[in-house]
């Protein structure tokens, strides 16, 4: 599998049946919080995108950081 570029779609399949695919855009979470891509994103502006702070998108990203890639 080709490695995609910051800004292109990913779609990653579900393990099992009856899941659906999850599609986002790798390094959409750096773009929203300001955070240039390379450098990790600080605990304190993951924490604010998780509650919200930084609007309905941010937050969405961030969960999916926490929950299917397992960010802290």
């Amino acid at each position: 599998m080709k490695t995609p570029k910051v800004g292109q779609k990913v779609t990653i399949k579900p393990k099992k049946a009856g899941q659906k695919p999850i599609t986002y855009k790798k390094g959409g979470l750096h773009a929203s919080l300001g955070v240039p891509q390379g450098k990790k994103i600080p605990a304190g502006k993951m924490k604010a995108a998780l509650a919200g702070k930084y609007g309905v998108k941010a937050k969405k990203e961030a969960e999916l950081a926490k929950n299917v890639f397992h960010v802290k």
